[in-house]
C-alpha cells in the first residue's frame, strides 16, 4: 500500500495526468499494478517497488502512438568507457532517474483508466488524459530520451557522432562523459568538480537517486580499484544455477569438450525447447563479461528450433564449468598503453550441418579486452584463405565503428593492426589481382582491401599459438583454453 501511494505521489509531483469525462469515440487504455523487490548485488532486498503501467498492447499505430524507437547504449560502448576511465585514471559514478518515463512529454492524445484500487469517489467513471508518458506506453522510452537529450544539449553537451547515447562536455582541458542506458546514467570526468556540477544540474531538473560510485550496472558487478577495474557477473551466475537446478552439479575445467561435433541429431530424443531457449538467452547475457564461454554458447544457440538431449547436455556442461569458476571476470589494468588492436581467426567449415565457417574476433584497448564476436559466416567458404579473409573483414568493420566512437573521446587511431595467422588472407588484402582463389568472393568482403589501402588498418601476421581469437572459433584443450583465457584478461580478482 505504501509503495503504491508513493508511486501516485510521484504522479502528482510530475503532473502526469488530469481527470476528464470518458471520451465517446476514443479508446481508453487499461492500467495495472506491477510489484517488484529491488535487490542489490548480494541479493538483499533494498526496497519494495510498485509501478503503475499502461497496457500498451491495446495501442493502435497512428491513433495513440507514432514513432517508438529510442537508442540504447551498446555493451561494447560501456566497456570502452570503463577502459577509457581506467586509462585516464578517473572514477565513474552512476545515478538513476526516479520514475524516468514519467518525465517524457507525449504529443498524442492518450487516455488511460484510473489506477485500480484508487478510483476517485466523486467521478468513478472518469478517465485520465495523459500529459506525460506512462510506463507501458509504446512511445514512453522515446519521449524520455527526447526530454533528456534536449536538456543535456541545452546545458552545453555535445552528442556522440556515432553513439547517440553518449554526451560529452569539454571545459578548458577537462572532459565530462555521460553514457545513458534508458534511466541509468553513468558519468565521469577528468576533473571531479565537473561531476559535482553535473550532479547538481540533473537534480535541478529531475528527481534523482544518487547512487555514488559505479558498482552494479545492468547485472554487471564493477569494482573500481587503484590498480584497475574488474567486471564480473558472479551474482547472475548464482541466480542462473539456482534457476536451472544446477547448484549441486559437478564442476568442469572447460565449457566444451575439444572433440565435440554437434549436429541436428535427428535420432535423439527432443527436449523442452522453451527451457533450452531460456538457458541460451541467459548464457548469452553472461557473455557480457565472460568471453571464455562465447564460442560454446553461440554454437549451442544454433540448435534452438529443435533442441535434442545431446544439445542440452552440452549446455549443462557450460553451466557446470561456470559453477567451478564463478568469480572470474574481465580485468582492465591501469597503464599508459591504450592502443587499439584486433585479432581475427576462422575455423574452416566449422559448422557440421551447413559446412559454413566460423569467424572469431576480439579487440583490445591497451591490455583491456572490450569487444569480441563468434559468428557463423553467411556463405560457405571454398578455402581456408577465403574463410580467414571474411573473418578479417568482420574484424575490420568493428574496428571502424570503434575508431569513430573513440574519436568522441579525442582519440585518433591510424593503421590499426589486425593480427591474422593466415598469410594467404593477408596477401589477398594487399593484392588486387583476381585469380581462381578469390574471383568468387562477394564484393562486400573486399571493403577490407579498400581500408587497408587507405591506411585505416594494417594486417599483421601472428603465429597460431599466439592467436587469441582461437578461443572464439573452436573448442580447445584445457591447457590452450586456460592460457588464452588468461591472456584475454579473464582472471580471478
Amino acid at each position: 500500500m505504501i509503495a503504491m501511494q508513493e508511486e501516485l505521489n510521484q504522479f502528482e509531483r510530475s503532473e502526469v495526468w488530469e481527470l476528464v469525462p470518458r471520451p465517446q469515440n476514443q479508446s481508453v487504455i487499461g492500467t495495472r499494478w506491477v510489484f517488484r523487490n529491488k535487490m542489490d548485488e548480494n541479493g538483499i532486498i533494498i526496497r519494495n517497488k510498485a509501478r503503475l503501467v499502461a497496457q500498451g498492447f491495446n495501442q493502435e499505430e497512428g491513433i495513440d502512438y507514432d514513432e517508438t524507437f529510442a537508442p540504447v547504449a551498446r555493451l561494447e560502448a560501456i566497456r570502452m568507457l570503463l577502459a577509457f576511465a581506467c586509462f585516464k585514471d578517473f572514477v565513474l559514478y552512476q545515478m538513476d532517474v526516479k520514475s524516468a518515463f514519467l518525465n517524457g512529454f507525449i504529443n498524442e492524445e492518450v487516455y488511460v483508466e484510473q489506477p485500480p484500487g484508487f478510483q476517485n469517489f466523486n467521478f468513478p467513471n472518469h478517465v485520465c488524459r495523459l500529459k506525460k508518458a506512462l510506463y507501458g506506453l509504446k512511445q514512453a522510452p522515446r519521449a524520455w530520451y527526447e526530454r533528456l537529450s534536449k536538456f543535456l544539449l541545452k546545458k552545453g553537451f555535445k552528442m556522440g557522432k556515432i553513439d547517440t547515447t553518449l554526451f560529452i562536455k569539454i571545459k578548458d582541458n577537462d572532459m565530462l562523459l555521460v553514457q545513458i542506458y534508458i534511466d541509468d546514467i553513468i558519468f565521469g570526468a577528468t576533473n571531479v568538480s565537473l561531476c559535482e556540477e553535473f550532479s547538481k544540474c540533473m537534480h535541478s531538473e529531475f528527481e534523482m537517486s544518487m547512487m555514488g560510485e559505479l558498482n552494479f550496472f545492468l547485472g554487471l558487478q564493477i569494482k573500481q580499484l587503484k590498480e584497475g577495474t574488474f567486471i564480473n557477473q558472479a551474482k547472475y551466475i548464482r541466480d542462473l544455477l539456482k534457476r536451472f537446478n544446477m547448484e549441486e552439479a559437478k564442476t568442469m575445467k572447460t565449457p566444451m569438450s575439444s572433440s565435440i561435433k554437434l549436429d541436428m541429431d535427428e535420432k535423439s530424443k527432443p527436449v523442452n525447447s522453451t527451457m533450452y531457449r531460456g538457458m541460451i538467452g541467459s548464457l548469452l547475457y553472461l557473455t557480457a563479461s565472460r568471453p571464455d564461454i562465447m564460442y560454446s554458447v553461440c554454437l549451442c544457440a544454433r540448435f534452438q528450433s529443435c533442441p535434442k538431449e545431446s544439445h542440452l547436455s552440452v549446455v549443462k556442461r557450460i553451466l557446470r564449468y561456470l559453477k567451478g569458476i564463478m568469480d572470474i571476470g574481465l580485468w582492465y589494468p591501469k597503464g599508459d598503453n591504450f592502443e587499439l588492436i584486433g585479432y581475427s581467426n576462422a575455423e574452416f567449415a566449422g559448422c557440421k550441418v551447413e559446412r559454413k565457417s566460423t569467424s572469431g574476433t576480439c579487440h583490445f584497448l591497451g591490455h583491456s579486452l572490450v569487444s569480441w564476436h563468434s559468428k557463423k559466416q553467411n556463405s560457405v567458404a571454398l578455402s581456408t584463405a577465403e574463410a580467414e579473409y571474411i573473418a578479417v573483414g568482420l574484424c575490420c568493420a568493428q574496428i571502424l565503428w570503434m575508431k569513430q566512437t573513440l574519436s568522441d573521446f579525442n582519440l585518433i587511431f591510424e593503421h590499426v593492426p589486425i593480427k591474422c595467422d593466415n598469410t594467404s588472407a593477408i596477401n589477398i588484402s594487399k593484392n588486387p589481382v583476381q585469380h581462381s582463389r578469390t574471383k568468387h568472393i562477394e564484393i562486400r568482403h573486399h571493403f577490407l582491401r579498400d581500408h587497408a589501402q587507405k591506411g585505416n588498418i594494417t594486417l599483421e601476421f601472428v603465429s597460431t599459438k599466439d592467436q587469441l581469437a582461437n578461443i572464439f572459433t573452436k573448442p580447445l584443450s584445457e591447457e590452450q583454453f586456460v592460457d588464452i583465457r588468461r591472456q584475454l584478461g579473464v582472471i580471478s580478482l
